[in-house]
């Protein structure tokens, strides 16, 4: 049975690649890329969606994700990779 935690682990590094490939007119990619005016409020700053998938990453080793990820292929690899590790012994 998979662990619904790696599951959504890889799941969020595939919905990655799709969006880095995403033509720049997309409005998903718009948002994603998007950078909001005005100051942030006191305190820590908040984690963001991206922040979980780089640290993710990070601890496969992967570098340059967006480079990778233009990539097909090599994307491809990278998430079969994640699959193979998360999914343990």
């Amino acid at each position: 049975m998979k662990c619904i935690v790696n599951v959504i682990k890889i799941r969020r590094l595939e919905w990655l690649g799709h969006v880095v490939r995403m033509n720049e007119t997309r409005s998903v990619k718009k948002i994603f890329e998007g950078k909001l005016e005005g100051r942030r409020g006191r305190g820590r700053p908040r984690l963001r969606w991206i922040n979980d998938v780089e640290d993710n990453l990070r601890k496969l080793g992967v570098k340059r994700r967006r480079t990778k990820a233009l990539e097909r292929e090599e994307w491809v690899s990278i998430i079969k990779e994640a699959k193979a590790k998360l999914k343990g012994p």
